[in-house]
């Protein structure tokens, strides 16, 4: 089976994407279970000193990362159902290129204190 893959948009017009790297696990909430599609699960920003920083929020948590550029570039590509009685069945359409990577490989900082988070059990 042949499948094509062509892209529209030019060499040096697709869309650049990156990854997000953890260590770790994300978990959800039960509430959530079973649809987690666009749920935002943080706050992603890069420093203003540096481009090649960023800080990534969770809740009540910080990560700290930099940017890193992977070996070899990767594809984002979307699947096209073609008309079949034409002879062709599949085809993927690039969407974009992915050439860094946020790698985020320490542990979380908290953002509230222990003496914060006492008071605030007593307050209620």
């Amino acid at each position: 089976m042949e499948i094509r893959v062509k892209c529209r948009c030019g060499e040096d017009e697709c869309s650049e994407w990156a990854i997000v790297e953890l260590q770790g696990v994300v978990e959800t909430q039960a509430s959530f279970e079973g649809s987690i599609q666009n749920l935002e699960i943080g706050r992603l920003c890069h420093t203003e000193s540096s481009q090649e920083t960023y800080t990534f929020t969770v809740g009540y948590h910080e990560l700290i990362g930099s940017k890193v550029t992977l070996k070899k570039p990767l594809l984002v590509l979307k699947k096209l159902q073609l008309d079949e009685d034409s002879g062709k069945g599949t085809e993927l359409e690039v969407v974009g290129i992915i050439r860094t990577k946020i790698l985020f490989k320490t542990r979380p900082k908290p953002l509230i204190s222990g003496n914060n988070l006492s008071l605030s059990l007593f307050c209620s």
